[in-house]
């Protein structure tokens, strides 16, 4: 029998944890609870969660600096949940490198199928259907290596969340190619994604203020329909 998948919950409303907690057993989740940032970055490193659904107003360390020390070492998928719907508190989340954001109140299925989303959009590949040739693409000062999730800029290495990597190479893939913010979506965070087009908005803003505009290419915005990358 496969192990389960582990879900962290961090969250200082236990009865809001114990019911997101007995949502997620039901589906056959392993789940743990912790009520402040401390113990999220304690237990983070002892459970090893498969996922982490993490609150934003914890006391001690909040929930954005929680996930701005995971996100220096581990790539573990984060579904920010908050009572703040504004744009700005959704945008920072996701700059921080969260990968969903839920407004509370929510719906326990819809967070369910969330979770279950980004579980997939994060699974490796089985080996088996692993290619034997490396996807990877090259323009002047950037190569894109999908294989490897790496990306070299100007002869560095430059950190990437994996959409962030994704999204890159996905549009250096097919260069001078529009693609709409619907199809970038569909393409990367999957037609089942219940999100909006802000969020590719807001990965080519982060793209953007780690790679700069090149003289032989650069991410071009087409106003009204997309983006694309541009070779010039």
């Amino acid at each position: 029998m496969a192990a389960k998948q582990k879900i962290l919950i961090v969250d200082d409303d236990n009865n809001i944890a114990e019911l997101i907690s007995l949502y997620l057993t039901k589906e056959c989740f392993d789940t743990l609870i912790v009520n402040d940032g401390e113990s999220a970055l304690r237990e983070f490193e002892t459970y090893g969660p498969h996922l982490i659904l993490l609150d934003l107003m914890l006391p001690g360390i909040d929930g954005y600096q929680v996930c701005r020390e995971i996100r220096t070492k581990s790539t573990t998928p984060i579904i920010m949940l908050s009572a703040k719907g504004e744009v700005f508190d959704k945008v920072l989340g996701l700059e921080l490198g969260a990968d969903d954001y839920m407004e509370k109140p929510f719906d326990s299925k819809e967070l369910v199928a969330r979770v279950k989303a980004v579980l997939r959009r994060t699974k490796p590949a089985p080996a088996a259907e692993e290619t034997p040739t490396e996807k990877r693409v090259e323009y002047p000062d950037l190569v894109i290596n999908l294989t490897n999730y790496s990306v070299l800029y100007n002869g560095h290495n430059v950190e990437m969340p994996p959409k962030e990597l994704e999204l890159l190479y996905f549009l250096a893939a097919s260069p001078n190619h529009v693609f709409t913010r619907e199809q970038l979506l569909d393409q990367i965070w999957g037609y089942e994604y219940v999100g909006d087009t802000r969020t590719v908005d807001v990965h080519i803003k982060r793209l953007r203020e780690k790679i700069s505009d090149h003289e032989g290419w650069r991410i071009a915005t087409i106003w009204g329909i997309g983006y694309k990358f541009e070779v010039l």
